[in-house]
């Protein structure tokens, strides 16, 4: 079938045919069914998700509903820890490191859950007699409009299916029409992995009703969930069984797909599943289809309008998107990345709303009742790096579920701090799920590590710097105090060099070479940068808010003592506090770079020691490497100001996974892409596909480092584009962007708050009002630099070593409101 008709793939429409040449640029399109998950197309809106198979004779439509979750509310803390920490500290301060962490198996992991896995929901499956005989077959995921459609032909007959999960009447929409009256037929049933109850209601309503899992010894069958299909037929004869529901003879029809569970919050599951479900299917089923898909579309336009990019077309755009990907590494085409860019933006829109459960390890998309590390929030990198295009790409709304979990986590971590620290604040590690657990999990090499609270809550302030919310401020600084009051509590002083450090813990996921059975250490790198964040950020947000923070001189004092970034004898950034690190370490974590991306602590103008010697580490490291790593490497090379090396990451990344192609990757090999899109870990993890969004908007402006940077990172063989709508710090917004021959020809900023605006350029520009050659630090209050302890060196020597333009400096001053219109001298 592929061969046949991937050269025809038309959209077939009421017998009308377009080329996919002619679809745009905002596509995804394939002329063969999917015959595996990750071919199918993600449609969501932050609750319901589904995954559109478009198989023309038995169409699936796998659902999901956020709140799907096995357990039920539990707390994991091993009180045991408390008074076993002493213990490990010595042990840990002896360089005893593998009794330290047998001891930490023993007293500190969880003896309860280690977590709740997010399950499916279950399967909407369509039989269409006699449409197994297809041909001039093509789908889409039109991500403009947030559709996933499905044309074909049998016989002389035209069939199109629309799929879509309404933002705005919070139902799942199936439309079914064909260009000849009465050819709408189909059996209409649904099942689940787990044990469900199917029935028909009535003639044209399907019900499935179960329970979640229990899972680890924590209690399952408590949490109710119920999704309801109901068939809305234009002419033709419905008709039901015990569990399943047939239309014959119609001239078109719409399914809506209702689900309801009964989770209230994560301590409560009391609500009523069948009402809720109901509810929503009420206020759907008298609305008239185009007037849903209208008010769809617009809701989501809303949000995904805000941001355009173009970085050229070529000719690789005829093909279908499979074969753009299995491709791109071998030619250029840039208007697949830019798609790569959206898409990332099309799912963070699609699996996180206001209201919503913050986007997991997949999204709001699985098939499965236990899927791979139970798509739980990883915390040492995977849940935070889902979220970092949320701000730079013009989505902040977005961002909300996030922020409420970490309000979630820090009133579940407060007990924790107390009941296995005595600290006070609050604590989560390196794991949650909606319940929000917050002991350490899965074993000590992996869990003992109680900063993911410290991470997690530098998204509070770096959300604050974009807007310069002041009451938003306000409601996050306790959350903020608490996790800095938890770290203030438990440093220790460490005997050899006084530094105050994080101990016990780990440089996530990683050990050292000399005693790589054991991961316990004190004072790795990223828990001195993270620290040093958090306290830094918490006393700059107590001096905006005015509040005089009876913490301020324990927190000074703190940062003082805390040890410094340390360069070892390979030339590397130190993972670890002692000189450690191995040339030949592969690993996927780089968690000692925290401090150049998502952190400001090292950038090459500022502190290009630090980050010579952290370009090292990722050589050490290698480009190759799960999917989310890679895309990690992105930001970190876009921060390193090297374009042509991120764009070697970028074919790293944009290669075809998961078919037979002699490119087949299993669990834990290098990642890439599948044909849908989704980025591979392998198996799919969705952190790579919003980590490749955020790195691409690293390359084409950052806002970090004391000015606003344009196309800081460019590659050669984007030398012409435009890119409109990311957002920078201080409130100002990228209005356009237009760039040709490498260098910025015109850049509209609109100041949102008013202040200094500073502009870093490799080419020369002008503009009219206030504006000047920049001299000294940026006055702006957003755009102070963190103070770092390193030795400088000249800004010369920060070009040479880093082989960089000599670049160009503006000031204009701004007033709230304020367009400056930039170009090129």
């Amino acid at each position: 079938m592929r061969n046949v008709f991937r050269a025809l793939c038309l959209f077939i429409l009421a017998g009308s045919c377009t080329s996919p040449n002619e679809t745009g640029d905002l596509k995804l399109w394939y002329d063969e069914p999917a015959s595996k998950w990750v071919e199918a197309l993600p449609v969501g809106n932050g609750r319901l998700g589904a995954m559109v198979f478009g198989v023309p004779g038995d169409e699936l439509i796998q659902l999901n509903e956020n709140t799907i979750w096995a357990g039920s509310p539990n707390n994991n803390d091993n009180p045991e820890a408390l008074e076993a920490l002493p213990a490990i500290r010595q042990m840990i301060f002896e360089g005893k490191y593998n009794e330290a962490q047998d001891l930490v198996n023993a007293r500190v992991i969880s003896k309860k859950s280690h977590g709740m896995p997010y399950q499916t929901a279950g399967n909407l499956r369509l039989k269409f007699d006699g449409h197994d005989d297809f041909t001039a077959f093509y789908r889409d995921l039109d991500i403009e409009r947030a559709v996933a459609t499905t044309t074909y032909k049998v016989g002389e007959v035209s069939y199109k299916r629309e799929v879509f999960s309404s933002f705005s009447d919070g139902v799942i929409v199936i439309r079914l029409t064909a260009d000849k009256p009465g050819s709408i037929a189909f059996k209409m049933s649904m099942d689940r992995p787990g044990d469900v109850t199917v029935k028909a209601e009535a003639d044209n309503l399907l019900s499935m009703s179960g329970f979640t899992s229990g899972f680890e010894g924590v209690k399952g069958d408590t949490l109710a969930f119920v999704v309801l299909a109901k068939v809305i037929n234009e002419g033709g004869e419905l008709s039901s069984d015990e569990a399943s529901v047939s239309l014959a003879n119609s001239n078109s029809a719409t399914i809506l797909v209702s689900i309801g569970t009964g989770f209230v919050n994560y301590k409560d599951i009391s609500g009523d599943a069948y009402a809720q479900a109901m509810e929503y299917l009420g206020k759907a089923e008298g609305r008239d289809f185009r007037a849903m898909q209208k008010d769809h579309t617009a809701f989501y336009q809303n949000l995904f309008n805000r941001v355009t990019l173009d970085l050229g077309r070529t000719d690789s755009v005829k093909n279908t998107t499979d074969v753009r990907i299995e491709q791109f590494r071998y030619g250029n085409d840039p208007s697949l990345a830019a798609l790569y860019f959206q898409y990332g933006r099309y799912l963070l829109i699609s699996s996180s709303q206001p209201g919503t459960q913050a986007a997991n390890l997949q999204g709001i998309w699985t098939d499965q009742l236990f899927p791979a590390w139970d798509s739980k929030y990883t915390i040492n990198i995977n849940a935070e790096m889902n979220y970092w295009p949320a701000e730079p790409t013009n989505l902040p709304e977005l961002h909300e579920p996030l922020i409420q979990m970490i309000h979630e986590l820090a009133e579940a971590g407060s007990v924790t701090a107390k009941t296995m620290y005595g600290a006070g604040g609050w604590v989560a590690h390196h794991n949650t799920d909606i319940w929000r657990i917050t002991g350490p999990v899965d074993g000590a090499y992996w869990g003992m590590w109680p900063m993911g609270g410290v991470w997690l809550s530098q998204h509070l302030f770096d959300k604050y710097e974009f807007s310069g919310d002041t009451e938003y401020l306000r409601s996050v600084y306790p959350v903020m105090k608490g996790a800095a009051e938890f770290c203030l509590d438990v440093l220790q002083e460490h005997p050899e060099t006084g530094w105050l450090v994080i101990v016990p813990s780990n440089s996530p996921e990683n050990s050292p070479a000399d005693h790589y059975q054991s991961s316990m250490s004190a004072g790795t790198t990223m828990d001195n940068q993270l620290v040093a964040d958090i306290m830094q950020k918490t006393l700059k947000a107590a001096e905006i808010l005015g509040i005089d923070e009876p913490l301020k001189e324990r927190m000074e004092t703190a940062l003082a003592k805390l040890p410094p970034m340390q360069i070892g004898k390979h030339g590397q950034l130190q993972e670890w506090m002692y000189d450690w690190d191995n040339p030949n370490d592969k690993h996927r974590h780089v968690s000692h770079l925290y401090g150049m991306f998502p952190s400001n602590q090292i950038t090459p103008l500022s502190t290009p020691e630090l980050a010579d010697a952290a370009r090292t580490t990722l050589i050490h490291r290698g480009d190759p490497s799960t999917g989310w790593s890679v895309n990690w490497k992105i930001n970190l090379w876009a921060r390193l100001l090297d374009g042509n090396h991120v764009y070697d990451l970028i074919k790293e990344q944009i290669k075809l996974v998961g078919r037979d192609n002699g490119q087949g990757r299993g669990f834990g090999e290098a990642g890439g892409t599948y044909a849908n899109m989704f980025d591979a870990h392998p198996p799919f993890q969705i952190d790579g596909n919003f980590g490749f969004t955020s790195g691409l908007a690293e390359m084409l402006m950052q806002s970090h480092d004391g000015a606003i940077h344009l196309i800081p990172a460019l590659p050669d063989v984007w030398p012409a584009g435009k890119v409109t709508g990311l957002r920078a710090r201080g409130g100002f917004e990228i209005v356009e962007l237009i760039w040709e021959d490498h260098k910025v020809v015109k850049a509209v900023i609109k100041s949102r708050l008013g202040g200094n605006l500073r502009i870093r350029s490799a080419n020369q520009l002008t503009a009219k009002g206030k504006f000047a050659e920049a001299q000294g630090e940026n006055p702006n209050p957003f755009y102070q630099r963190p103070a770092v302890k390193q030795p400088l060196i000249s800004p010369e020597a920060s070009l040479k070593a880093f082989d960089l333009p000599e670049y160009y400096l503006y000031d204009i001053e701004t007033s709230q409101g304020d367009t400056i219109i930039l170009t090129a001298k």
